[in-house]
């Protein structure tokens, strides 16, 4: 290899859906009652800059409670995790947060997961001149459906991260099955995963409904791209967005709700929706540490451990497999 040249990481795009086969998904949602959508819709490009700010907002205490647990802990995580195990980052978005821990747990290789391979592409190759001596993988793949790593992404034990509290988007049974299979992906390795832990709805419903507005916007930028996905004609100021704390479940949920009656239309069909009805596009379900540690064990993880912040809002769990 010529050592004049920085090294470049490797891109793998897995089988997506088709469009065809994404319009027809949206439409069944969309023609469901209640009517829903998958949380996935919510990241296109411009969701994924608004889900950005919306971590600057001060209402959103997630994230930088989890940055502060890791900033605390790092060092006892890294004491648990095997050396030299691939570090699997799950959702990587601009893949900062697996990058800080880049010193401490020394990975033998560096795997960037997210939907797209476009989406990973600049980011992972500027990663990739900060880190030459990393090997590192961009792999393209919806991970929420099936986790199954490509042959690229090496033999070994393996460290699957899984910051942010994501897991909260699936139910709990949904959420004991990927589970199961990040435990197979991680091949005698383990899982290191965010989790948002149960609190006043002071601090709760808040963080999804912002004073700023910015989670609104969000969640009815869903709109835009349901309309470029499936040629439906959704007009967004007939929308509002709601979000609240569902004490029965235990989840946030958030909805995208009618302000009149209106007729959505779409080729080749169309739906009403009454003023009042609701599109459920997420929920985010809230745990206490022993209730998901339940969920860790009966995915058949061993060992766990779990890292706080000083209030009790957010936990890190370490999970061996």
């Amino acid at each position: 290899m010529n050592q004049d040249r920085a090294p470049a990481p490797l891109f793998v795009q897995l089988q997506q859906d088709s469009r065809d086969a994404v319009r027809s998904g949206l439409l069944r949602g969309l023609q469901a009652r209640p009517a829903f959508t998958a949380p996935k819709y919510l990241y296109d490009a411009l969701g994924a800059r608004l889900f950005a700010a919306i971590t600057e907002l001060p209402e959103y205490y997630l994230t930088r409670t989890e940055a502060a647990i890791f900033a605390e802990h790092a060092a006892a995580m890294a004491e648990l995790i095997p050396a030299g195990a691939t570090l699997v980052d799950l959702g990587a978005g601009n893949c900062e947060k697996a990058a800080r821990l880049f010193d401490l747990l020394r990975p033998a290789r560096y795997v960037a997961v997210d939907i797209s391979v476009d989406f990973l592409r600049d980011t992972l190759c500027c990663l990739q001149r900060q880190f030459p001596a990393l090997d590192m993988l961009g792999v393209g793949m919806d991970f929420s459906t099936t986790l199954a790593l490509p042959p690229q992404a090496g033999e070994g034990p393996r460290v699957l991260f899984y910051p942010g509290s994501s897991i909260g988007n699936f139910a709990p049974a949904d959420a004991v099955g990927f589970l199961r299979q990040a435990r197979s992906a991680a091949q005698g390795g383990g899982l290191l995963i965010g989790v948002d832990l149960l609190k006043p709805l002071a601090l709760l419903e808040p963080a999804y409904d912002d004073a700023l507005g910015v989670t609104a916007a969000f969640n009815r930028n869903l709109l835009l791209h349901i309309n470029r996905l499936s040629g439906s004609d959704f007009q967004l100021a007939d929308w509002a967005h709601r979000a609240f704390f569902n004490v029965e479940l235990s989840r946030i949920e958030m909805h995208l709700q009618a302000g009149r009656d209106v007729t959505v239309r779409w080729p080749g069909g169309e739906r009403v929706f009454g003023a009042g009805e609701r599109i459920h596009t997420e929920n985010s379900y809230k745990y206490r540490l022993p209730d998901f540690e339940a969920l860790l064990h009966a995915a058949g993880f061993e060992q766990t451990r779990a890292w706080q912040d000083e209030c009790g809002w957010f936990a890190v769990f370490w999970a061996r497999a």
